[in-house]
């Protein structure tokens, strides 16, 4: 991949990914290359595509046909657990959490899961993980809540928190599925913004945020990619993506009201 003159990294590929359910088509010939640091949007209906590609990018799903490179390296018949010591880390619709445990405990849990250090020899508190945890709680504005028990904490901060505990391992991909889902509109980008500052310590981390409100994806995307019925119909510029014909048609709905 070459921007400018220079040559960059490809930190994740899909060459020619197919998958298909019975007859519905959930992927058709995707072919992406995303560099290293990227902020992409992935957009477009319910059905699209978009969560199809993001489990076999995780291991979740294997494509019928294609391959998929993580910094180089074949990923597509790996289990789920092996892609994650890769370097994948993924955040969920709804928060994956431990109700009953602290904020600070959840962190690191995480740490420990990552490391595979759960275990009576191994204890969750050490300095390096409590250091860490501390580091993200500060950045994602965690600190406050740092001993509240998480069923005690409001929907945005679990948000927060469950993205904060996917950076524990320092990624190279991370993957954010809606971000923004269930949070008030007055919330949203406040919430964008925490997350984006956040991120910004991770600077070699590439992102990858599925996403419905082109507001937030107008603000906080360099690059977007739109799906409609298992193929890729846009990969530009948020701009230029959401003035392209067909995601006007058939992921906003605007060509449809003219």
């Amino acid at each position: 991949m070459v921007q400018g003159g220079c040559a960059v990294t490809s930190m994740l590929q899909a060459l020619g990914v197919n998958k298909k359910f019975d007859a519905v088509v959930a992927a058709s010939d995707i072919n992406i290359s995303i560099a290293a640091g990227e902020r992409v949007s992935l957009i477009g209906s319910n059905g699209a595509g978009k969560t199809t590609f993001v489990n076999m990018i995780t291991g979740y799903l294997l494509p019928d046909t294609g391959q998929i490179k993580l910094d180089g390296q074949d990923i597509t018949r790996l289990e789920p657990r092996a892609i994650t010591r890769l370097g994948v880390a993924r955040s969920f619709q709804i928060p994956q959490l431990f109700g009953e445990l602290s904020v600070l405990e959840n962190m690191l849990v995480a740490t420990a899961c990552h490391e595979a250090r759960l275990s009576f020899w191994q204890p969750a508190r050490r300095r390096s993980a409590m250091d860490r945890a501390q580091t993200l709680l500060e950045r994602f504005a965690l600190q406050e809540h740092r001993d509240r028990r998480v069923a005690e904490l409001p929907g945005g901060v679990r948000k927060l928190l469950d993205i904060a505990m996917s950076l524990t391992a320092a990624p190279k991909l991370l993957l954010l599925d809606e971000p923004t889902s269930g949070v008030s509109a007055d919330e949203k980008f406040p919430m964008m913004e925490t997350i984006m500052a956040a991120l910004g310590h991770e600077q070699s981390t590439t992102v990858l945020f599925v996403e419905h409100d082109m507001d937030i994806v107008q603000a906080y995307a360099s690059r977007v990619i739109a799906f409609y019925s298992g193929r890729i119909i846009a990969d530009a510029a948020p701009q230029a993506a959401l003035a392209n014909d067909d995601v006007r048609r058939y992921v906003t709905g605007e060509l449809l009201s003219e």
